[in-house]
């Protein structure tokens, strides 16, 4: 058997390291009378056929607020949180009862089977301790017979974020709250459009943020009248390859997957030119010809080019069939009629 090269034992030892804290911090805090908690996100499925059901177990202090609630955490408190590996969680869907175990980082990702019809449906999902409250995760099923899917980034995109910037970063994902945010100028507006032109369109938010932030970005949407849709988002920690996930490599795997799990879908894929959106929505068309209709770039502003890349010349565009940038929604409207997304 080969030798591991000096990166690959590096990033074995930060995983081993991060679960060894992970033992010593979760076993201090359940001697101290912290109990596991289920925080559910919103997962989606394809009518009569399978669920794919999204959630954490985390540990919060027995009888407080955060036991009855840990979805609600605000601020600095959404990343002060304590996964719990290996917990039990019953899922029910559909009166189909389910045991599964949360993984090392308290996740669950888990398909199912599930005979449910299209439209919003919930999963229910229990620990074993029996003062544990039942915590019910929305589902959005998607029609057998729908043909067409949106997925949106989120930073810079939706919401302004000016991500680059550290102590920017740090406010809204630490300190700020959702309500301080601001939405990008008419991209809610062109979102509505394009599901009124389609109705049955899937909308998925793909982000490289933490699921710490996926309430906060829930309520985000709500507020600023975006349509409703599973947010897709990932974990900071180590991975078997590399001490910090590649948020890139997290798009393309999630792009991917829904690319497998819908595959009578034809996707708009709407991104902004600040991270690598054009280019994994490049790539991911020319890796699955046909299936994606149309990508929808935003362009920074001059500000957010300075502050992103300390210039003014920001990135260069890519061009390609069915590619169209704009400065914010309202001209990717346009975009979007002459490309016949919209009549």
């Amino acid at each position: 058997m080969s030798r591991p090269g000096p990166v690959e034992r590096a990033d074995h030892l930060a995983m081993r390291a991060e679960d060894a804290v992970q033992r010593l911090v979760g076993g201090g805090l359940r001697r101290a009378g912290w109990v596991p908690r289920v925080v559910a996100h919103v997962g989606y499925g394809l009518e009569g056929s399978w669920v794919r059901v999204l959630a954490r177990v985390v540990l919060v202090p027995e009888g407080s607020l955060a036991a009855r609630h840990p979805e609600d955490a605000r601020g600095w408190r959404r990343f002060a949180t304590q996964s719990a590996a290996g917990v039990p969680v019953t899922i029910e869907v559909g009166g189909v009862g389910t045991r599964v175990e949360s993984d090392r980082e308290g996740y669950v990702d888990v398909r199912l089977p599930a005979d449910l019809a299209p439209g919003w449906a919930t999963a229910r999902l229990t620990t074993e301790d029996p003062e544990d409250p039942v915590t019910t995760a929305q589902l959005r099923v998607v029609a057998a017979s729908a043909r067409h899917g949106l997925v949106s980034d989120v930073d810079d995109t939706v919401m302004v974020t000016m991500l680059p910037r550290p102590l920017v970063a740090f406010r809204n994902a630490f300190v700020s709250r959702e309500v301080d945010r601001l939405p990008v100028p008419g991209m809610a507006g062109l979102y509505r459009d394009l599901l009124a032109e389609r109705p049955d369109t899937f909308v998925v938010y793909l982000s490289t943020g933490a699921w710490n932030v996926a309430g906060a970005i829930g309520r985000f949407l709500e507020r600023h009248g975006y349509p409703a849709g599973p947010a897709l988002l990932t974990d900071w920690g180590p991975t078997p390859r590399g001490w910090f996930r590649s948020g890139r490599q997290h798009k393309t795997t999630e792009l991917r997957r829904l690319m497998e799990d819908f595959p009578q879908l034809r996707w708009t894929l709407v991104g902004d030119d600040g991270q690598h959106d054009p280019a994994i929505y490049a790539d991911c068309a020319a890796e699955h010809p046909g299936r994606v209709e149309a990508v929808l770039i935003r362009r920074l502003s001059l500000g957010e080019q300075v502050a992103r890349y300390g210039n003014l010349e920001g990135p260069r565009e890519h061009t390609g069939p069915q590619t169209a940038y704009g400065d914010d929604g309202d001209e990717l409207r346009t975009r979007a009629r002459e490309l016949g997304l919209l009549g």
